[in-house]
């Protein structure tokens, strides 16, 4: 697909990888619908960079968890631009809890937003997805998607079935809609990551540094510019799904 022209939605779209998502796909040529939860002032700046690139933009709030809240989403995306080419499902809940200590309000959360927003705003972005004749969906996952990783099981488990619904919905949307993911590594360490955790992802990379989120964004360009490709997960990770180099 072409990007010029566009209109691209990414939920989380305000911060971290989802802004720098937004803005690719703004320099490739499409009008963006910024979602975010909590980040009102850095979604409005990241709609500020979009449209001194001289494209369109708006900034919405809504939790992806919610369906009336989706609903409202997608419907104002119609309302501004009325026509959705690209949809993005970047929200996520990233949260450190010991395997037995998870809160089942926790669990609920991080499994929400995580996996039940996508379905949702698939769900409900597909009328106007096919209004143009065709349409595509990226989700973005990360490495837990194939990695136990203890403190993070419900993150992980999110994952998994994000990546599992991808293929699903490439399957039942096709040919009209292709649906691929993006699973990145490192490419931006969490907040509270101290410089030794920083060191530490390092080292397990074969390439031997961290990426930016301008590497998730360009495979997310890449998936939704190649026309026969579906129902694939790209990984982002400089070599470390390979393992640490003996």
């Amino acid at each position: 697909m072409e990007l010029n022209g566009r209109v691209a939605l990414v939920t989380g779209g305000a911060r971290r990888v989802g802004r720098a998502i937004s803005l690719a796909l703004a320099r490739a040529g499409a009008d963006v619908v910024v979602n975010y939860f909590q980040s009102a002032e850095a979604a409005e700046e990241t709609v500020a960079e979009i449209v001194a690139l001289g494209r369109r933009a708006i900034a919405v709030h809504a939790d992806v968890a919610l369906k009336p809240e989706v609903d409202a989403l997608v419907r104002r995306t119609a309302e501004t631009f009325g026509r959705l080419d690209v949809l993005v499902n970047n929200a996520s809940v990233f949260v450190s809890s010991p395997l037995l200590g998870i809160a089942e309000e926790e669990w609920d959360r991080v499994l929400d937003v995580n996996l039940k927003g996508p379905f949702l705003l698939s769900q409900a972005a597909v009328p106007l997805l096919r209004r143009e004749g065709r349409g595509v969906i990226v989700n973005i996952a990360d490495l837990s998607a194939f990695q136990p990783w203890p403190w993070y099981a419900h993150h992980a488990v999110s994952k998994a079935g994000l990546v599992h619904l991808t293929r699903v919905l490439a399957r039942a949307l096709a040919p009209d809609i292709r649906v691929n993911a993006v699973a990145p590594g490192t490419v931006l360490p969490p907040e509270d990551y101290t410089e030794a955790d920083v060191r530490r992802s390092i080292e397990r990379t074969p390439l031997k540094r961290i990426g930016s989120p301008e590497d998730v964004a360009r495979a997310v360009l890449y998936l939704i510019e190649s026309d026969f490709t579906t129902g694939e997960v790209v990984v982002v990770d400089g070599g470390r799904m390979l393992g640490v180099p003996g």
